[in-house]
């Protein structure tokens, strides 16, 4: 009977808007937002890459805050907006001796659509399906340039095209665990001087309760260890025209995390760790990247 009283609790918990719930870390398209509810995620990222197959020795630093919105416009409906802001540097050897190029500034601006055309729920579970599909703003600058000219791709802060994404969002919840998945394909436009190219991608998250491990009265705060897994594909670069073979290709991360809830707040991190690059001849592979960040129920 207690057990019972519990699950029917915590069932009519999980659609409290003021109450903060568990989701997956490294991507939005799946995170719970009930009707009437705003979301305000917040993540410091920082990216390294330097295991560079070219004489250059590049060594690619980037440090962004990422900002993320959303908000329940009905049971079904929910929009999102996204938005990096950036700081990037990059490192590489030249004839004139080593240099260091680097832009800051906003980066590209996308928003999205999500329609919940299925949603079961259960004593102590429930399971969402959920299409998405928005689009991406050219609204970070892609013409930075320094004293040796323009600034190569990595260091730009934006792409200078309008991309088309769509997709689709899994979500399966209970009282000790959820698992989600996204499935997004982003389709580039054509920007200034260059087009970065296609991509596709699947992020899966599982998140597993490891404290309290008994379920009591009341709605305390909860710990998760998290596991995620984001498979990432994209098309070669095109540059005035002419394709790179130095781009593109296929990244897989596994990512380990954390993430602590309490009624509406969310302290989050993560490791993303690459065990799989399949990439371009010549292209910059990826040593890291790690995330750090709060998600705010409103």
């Amino acid at each position: 009977m207690r057990r019972a009283l519990i699950a029917v609790l915590l069932l009519a918990g999980l659609a409290l808007p003021q109450l903060a719930k568990a989701g997956a870390i490294t991507f939005s398209t799946a995170l719970p937002v009930a009707e009437g509810q705003g979301v305000l995620r917040l993540q410091l990222i920082g990216v390294r890459a330097g295991d560079d197959p070219t004489p250059l020795d590049r060594e690619l630093r980037v440090n962004a805050l990422g900002v993320v919105v959303a908000y329940g416009v009905t049971s079904k409906w929910t929009l999102f907006a996204a938005v990096p802001v950036r700081d990037l540097r990059l490192d590489l050897d030249t004839p004139v001796g080593r240099v260091a190029r680097s832009a800051s500034g906003l980066g590209d601006l996308r928003l999205l659509a999500r329609y919940t055309v299925l949603q079961r729920d259960e004593p102590g579970k429930t399971l969402r399906l959920a299409p998405f599909v928005g689009f991406e703003a050219p609204t970070g600058a892609d013409d930075r340039g320094d004293d040796l000219g323009l600034l190569p791709l990595p260091v730009q802060p934006g792409s200078g095209s309008w991309d088309a994404v769509a997709g689709i969002s899994l979500t399966r919840q209970t009282l000790g665990w959820e698992a989600d998945a996204s499935v997004a394909y982003t389709l580039a436009g054509s920007g200034d001087w260059f087009d970065l190219g296609d991509e596709a991608r699947l992020d899966l998250s599982y998140q597993h309760r490891i404290a309290p491990r008994k379920l009591g009265s009341g709605v305390p705060a909860f710990l998760y260890a998290v596991l995620e897994s984001n498979l990432v594909w994209r098309g070669r670069t095109v540059i005035g025209g002419i394709e790179n073979p130095a781009s593109g290709g296929t990244t897989w991360f596994l990512s380990p995390g954390l993430q602590y809830v309490t009624r509406r707040l969310v302290i989050e991190g993560v490791v993303q760790i690459p065990v799989v690059q399949n990439l371009g001849p010549g292209a910059l592979e990826m040593n890291w990247v790690a995330r750090l960040g709060v998600r705010i129920y409103l």
